[in-house]
């Protein structure tokens, strides 16, 4: 086989290397195939599953969990097909972006573009307002934005400590990650199995399948309608309300993970060293990483019969860390926090309170005030609810931070002829580390804008509903990259590209109802049409 070219001639050819043979899919050797979907999962039980989840099934019970089961299923095709590029040539997927026409700069400028919704550090701010809660001994109101905001600050900094350390950066990633799941996971079932009833376990579970569910307004009060039965009995379409529409949108966007976070499960294959990415290296990390290389551009190997066998195990590899690790800790990772929502926060005292912070500080006064407790127990509780709300929220911005630094690492490593003349192997952490340092002054000036202009809660809708157009874009992106530049007998199946397809369809449509239903009409009410 002759040496791929390259479909942009500023980005050198693939070179030419044997897939490494993978260790049997086996229990024993559960830690070989378990990592990248447990990094991904604790990531993103954060802003969605923390935040949104629970506001969303307050206001309309667990009726409209069936946009988290399309969101989470629709990711799971952009996933797979991320680490299908991965383990082909050992690249993350911008990467690959680059490779294609009209060149490197040109998908540099778009990738900034859609990155936007990183510069904006919402989750420390919640973090720093549980823990502003435990301080004052109660939720944080307005008149302790103060407080918050400086807490923010200091978490903003503390953050970034984990990833100096580790070899690569990615095992402390893993360690933490693996940790925060096993921790908030088993709190929010212990709690579940305990302390919520049936029927709020039914509203919840059975809400995933009820497909057609949409907001409407009875008698002045949120409520839900299924359009399909109303279609049957009536004839025509309910009246849809779009008030909360960013929320729902928000929602969509958070649910399983969103933007361009998806897209850095490539990153992840690769750092695991999974397929090629075993024989291209990692970000080393600055402290224990000194032999820790990685090289500018991935490798390829041979269309053989033996490389196809190996290329079979490692496809698995993928396959059971998506389908049978990520989306069922996903599925989780939705249900419990808003199990607990759904539960206690009718007992909290700040109902009808205006708060900007987490609607988990008033799921977690409701278990303060819950009547099923005693006084001590219902405290410790309220204790422990809001430390497991900043394992939640700090490991989540610790990966935003790594994952904005990653990103442009990866892509400036391998886009820029500069760097790839000047800089060899391990001198890639000090790309990593200067983008992080940058990156985190900027998000002190952001927190410090959004606080004093806006709210937490409105950088959280921000966020999600441009990870929403993101998303959409890049999926039909990166169809065009697996269809193409990859071999035929490796590209997706059809049922894979339809999966793409369908997920660039369902967040393109979201961001633009938002669009429509919000930004639009302002803008024509700035430009009088």
């Amino acid at each position: 086989m002759s040496q791929p070219p390259s479909p942009d001639s500023r980005i050198p050819p693939w070179e030419i290397a044997d897939l490494p043979e993978p260790q049997p899919l086996r229990w024993s050797n559960w830690t070989r195939f378990i990592g990248p979907g447990i990094v991904m999962m604790g990531i993103q039980i954060g802003g969605g599953e923390w935040l949104l989840g629970p506001e969303v099934t307050a206001r309309y019970g667990g009726s409209l969990m069936w946009i988290a089961t399309v969101a989470i299923v629709l990711q799971v095709f952009y996933n797979l097909e991320c680490g299908r590029y991965a383990l082909y040539c050992g690249e993350p997927i911008f990467t690959g972006f680059m490779r294609t026409s009209p060149g490197p700069r040109f998908w540099m400028s778009v990738i900034l573009l859609l990155n936007l919704s990183a510069l904006i550090p919402g989750l420390s701010t919640h973090a720093a307002a549980m823990t502003a809660a435990l301080w004052l001994d109660r939720p944080p109101l307005d008149a302790d934005r103060g407080l918050v905001t400086v807490l923010a600050y200091v978490y903003l900094v503390a953050v970034a400590l984990p990833v100096l350390i580790g070899g690569k950066v990615y095992n402390m990633l893993q360690l933490i990650m693996t940790l925060k799941v096993v921790v908030v996971l088993s709190f929010c079932l212990a709690i579940g199995v305990f302390c919520v009833s049936p029927a709020n376990w039914w509203s919840v579970f059975s809400g995933f399948a009820k497909f057609g569910s949409v907001p409407t307004i009875v008698d002045g009060r949120d409520s839900t309608v299924n359009i399909f039965q109303y279609w049957w009995t009536d004839g025509g379409w309910p009246m849809v309300s779009l008030a909360n529409i960013a929320v729902l949108g928000a929602f969509a966007g958070y649910a399983g993970g969103g933007g361009l976070a998806n897209a850095t499960y490539s990153n992840f294959v690769r750092d695991k060293g999974w397929g090629m990415g075993s024989v291209v290296g990692a970000i080393p990390s600055a402290v224990g990483g000194h032999n820790v290389t990685l090289s500018h551009v991935g490798k390829v190997f041979e269309i053989t019969p033996e490389n196809r066998r190996r290329w079979s195990t490692w496809w698995r590899y993928i396959l059971v860390d998506q389908v049978y690790v990520w989306a069922p800790g996903c599925f989780m990772g939705m249900a419990l926090p808003a199990l607990l929502s759904l539960e206690f926060a009718p007992n909290s005292s700040l109902t009808g309170v205006k708060l900007d912070w987490s609607q988990s500080l008033i799921t977690a006064d409701g278990i303060r005030h819950a009547p099923q407790f005693s006084p001590k127990l219902a405290s410790a509780l309220w204790i422990v609810t809001v430390c497991v709300g900043m394992l939640v929220m700090l490991p989540s911005q610790m990966s935003i931070v790594d994952d904005f630094s990653r990103r442009w690492t990866d892509i400036l490593w391998s886009g820029s002829r500069r760097i790839r003349g000047n800089l060899r192997g391990n001198s890639v952490k000090r790309i990593y580390y200067g983008i992080l340092g940058m990156y985190v002054a900027w998000t002190v000036v952001a927190t410090y804008l959004f606080s004093t202009y806006g709210t937490p809660k409105l950088m959280t809708l921000v966020i999600a509903n441009l990870n929403n157009l993101a998303l959409g874009l890049t999926a039909f992106h990166l169809l065009w990259i697996n269809s193409s530049l990859l071999p035929p007998a490796l590209r997706p199946r059809w049922y894979h590209r339809l999966g793409l397809i369908g997920c660039g369809t369902f967040y393109l449509g979201m961001a633009w109802l938002v669009f429509a239903t919000k930004q639009l009409p302002i803008l024509r009410e700035l430009l009088g049409v």
